[in-house]
């Protein structure tokens, strides 16, 4: 087994250890509190976010806001995607910054090998089958064998930078959908793919595509420790951009 995926796999059997010695604490909330600032220092931006998509995490959309801002703080759109959340409930979310408006809050798949309704796992490993997490810059959309579908550039090295390697794509599927957890109790399961419903796929993809960003969160120790976007200095450096 990759190193890589132990060192994962352990610190996600950290953090649900910790949240389940402190049953009140809600999925993510023992990361957003040892990583994020205080509310003092909380950047506008995650406040933003916050205000529009009242149901998400706050803690995971400040560590969206934080790697904004490290990578490209004049990004016009974003999307986050909660992998802590069962797939049977919606955990992409799509914010237009300019507008100040939430476009899309999204049931979105997972990999096969990160898990079945519950996420656990991830790798940037090739024909592993899972998803990444981190920070991505979103590329062109085309036409290809899942339809109408977008690229990505993960820029976390070690996390996910072979995404474009492993053609780890937003795309539409068919097995995206209510219908299918009303008959199977999850969605289906990608190669590692964010997939989307087909019905939102063409506008979601188009609404992000060419030079904006996805940031994907999982309560991963290593990655949140570790990660260059989520500790950044005060002033913004481009980071994606190089």
């Amino acid at each position: 087994m990759p190193h890589f995926t132990i060192n994962r796999r352990l610190g996600s059997l950290l953090a649900c250890a910790l949240i389940l010695l402190a049953p009140s604490l809600q999925a993510g909330d023992f990361m957003a509190r040892t990583f994020s600032p205080g509310p003092l220092d909380q950047p506008a931006l995650a406040q933003q976010l916050s205000r529009l998509a009242p149901q998400a995490n706050p803690g995971v959309l400040n560590l969206a806001a934080r790697a904004l801002e490290c990578a490209d703080p004049s990004a016009e759109r974003l999307a986050v995607i909660d992998f802590s959340l069962p797939s049977t409930e919606p955990r992409l979310w799509v914010f237009d910054l300019q507008r100040e408006r939430l476009i899309f809050r999204e049931l979105v798949s997972h990999g096969q090998g990160s898990g079945d309704n519950m996420a656990t796992a991830f790798s940037n490993i090739p024909e592993s089958h899972q998803s990444s997490i981190g920070l991505f810059r979103t590329l062109n959309s085309y036409q290809g064998r899942n339809g109408y579908s977008l690229r990505l550039k993960g820029l976390e090295p070690g996390i996910n930078d072979r995404a474009y390697q492993r053609a780890i794509v937003m795309h539409g599927a068919d097995y995206v959908s209510e219908a299918f957890i009303d008959e199977v109790g999850r969605l289906g399961r990608s190669h590692g793919c964010p997939a989307v419903r087909q019905e939102v796929a063409r506008p979601l993809i188009d609404s992000i595509k060419n030079q904006q960003y996805l940031f994907t969160y999982f309560p991963d120790q290593e990655w949140l420790s570790q990660s260059r976007y989520l500790s950044c200095p005060n002033s913004p450096s481009r980071l994606a951009m190089q």
